[in-house]
C-alpha cells in the first residue's frame, strides 16, 4: 500500500489525535481502508506499530500541555497542575489544532471554560483565561509606528479637533465580569494570588518595548480609547470621554489622559 505525502501525513494526523488512542483509531482506519495498513505502519523487535505511534501521540500531546500552560499561567495556578491536564485533555478532544502555527492552539480555552465543571468552584475561570488570551494575543500583534509628544506638538492647533487617531494592533480592552487582573499580576510576579472580586471593570492590555502591561480603566477613559480604536477624530473622542463621565474636569483629564496614552505608546495616526 502506497500514499502520496499529503494523505500519509493526514492518515498519521488522524491517529496521533485520536481521541481513543492510536489502537482504537488504528482499528477504525483498518475498517474503513481497503488497503493493508500493517504496510504501511510497521513496528520492529523493541516495539510495535501500534507502541511506535503512541510515542508520537504523547508527545504531541504534551507538546500542546506545555504550550496550553505558558499561555494560561494564572489559570494553571488556579485550578492547580492536576485539573489543568484534565482541562487541557478535554479541550483538545473538541478543539483539536487546525493551524500550522501553535499560537492558535488555545485560541478558544475560554469560550470552552464557559461551560466546564471547574466554574463551579472557580466562577471567574473564563475571564481570567479571556484575559490571559489577550495578553498573547497582543503580544504577537503587528507594530506600527506610534504616536509620541514630539509627533503631536508638531500637529498645527487648528488641526486638533480632527486630527484622526486610532489604537496601536498591539492594544485591546476587555469588559470583563471579574475583576481577575489581580490574578494575573499576582502570578506573573511569583505571588500568592487571592480570589477576585465579582465585579464590572473594563481592562486596558497593551505591548510596549517587547512586553505587555495591564491596568483597569474607568468609564471616561474606557470612552475615549473606544472611539481611538475605531479612528475618530479628535474632537470626537473627547466628547465621548466627556459623555461617559460628565461630572469630571474633562479638559484636565483629557490632556492627562492623552499624555499618558502617548507615554505608553497606545496611538498612531489614523
Amino acid at each position: 500500500m502506497l500514499l502520496a505525502l499529503k494523505p500519509l501525513q493526514e492518515l498519521l494526523y488522524r491517529l496521533i489525535t485520536a481521541p481513543g488512542g492510536v489502537s482504537e483509531g488504528l482499528a477504525e482506519e483498518r475498517a474503513r481502508s481497503r488497503g493493508d495498513l500493517d504496510a504501511l505502519i510497521r513496528g520492529d523487535a523493541r516495539l510495535s506499530a501500534v507502541d511506535h505511534l503512541d510515542i508520537y501521540a504523547n508527545m504531541y500531546f504534551y507538546r500542546l500541555l506545555d504550550i496550553l500552560k505558558e499561555d494560561y499561567p494564572a489559570t494553571l495556578a488556579v485550578v492547580g497542575p492536576d485539573n489543568f491536564h484534565n482541562l487541557a485533555t478535554g479541550y483538545l478532544l473538541v478543539n483539536r489544532p487546525h493551524h500550522p502555527s501553535l499560537l492558535y492552539a488555545g485560541a478558544h480555552l475560554p469560550d470552552f471554560l464557559q461551560t466546564h465543571p471547574l466554574r463551579a468552584a472557580f466562577a471567574f475561570l473564563p475571564d481570567l483565561a479571556r484575559l490571559e488570551r489577550a495578553e498573547t494575543d497582543v503580544f504577537v500583534a503587528p507594530d506600527a509606528a506610534a504616536l509620541d509628544e514630539t509627533a503631536m506638538r508638531a500637529v498645527a492647533p487648528e488641526r486638533w479637533a480632527a486630527f484622526p487617531l486610532r489604537t496601536h494592533p498591539a492594544v485591546q480592552t476587555l469588559d470583563l465580569k471579574w475583576q481577575v487582573g489581580g490574578v494575573v499580576r499576582a502570578v506573573q510576579d511569583g505571588a500568592q494570588w487571592h480570589a477576585p472580586g465579582h465585579a464590572a471593570v473594563t481592562v486596558l492590555v497593551w505591548r510596549m518595548h517587547g512586553r505587555t502591561y495591564l491596568r483597569d480603566l474607568d468609564a471616561f477613559e474606557r470612552a475615549a480609547l473606544r472611539a481611538a480604536r475605531d479612528g475618530a477624530p479628535f474632537a470626537n473622542i473627547c466628547e465621548d470621554a466627556a459623555q461617559a463621565l460628565p461630572s469630571i474636569d474633562a479638559p484636565a483629564r483629557i490632556a492627562s489622559m492623552l499624555a499618558r496614552w502617548l507615554a505608553d505608546g497606545l496611538i498612531v495616526a489614523a
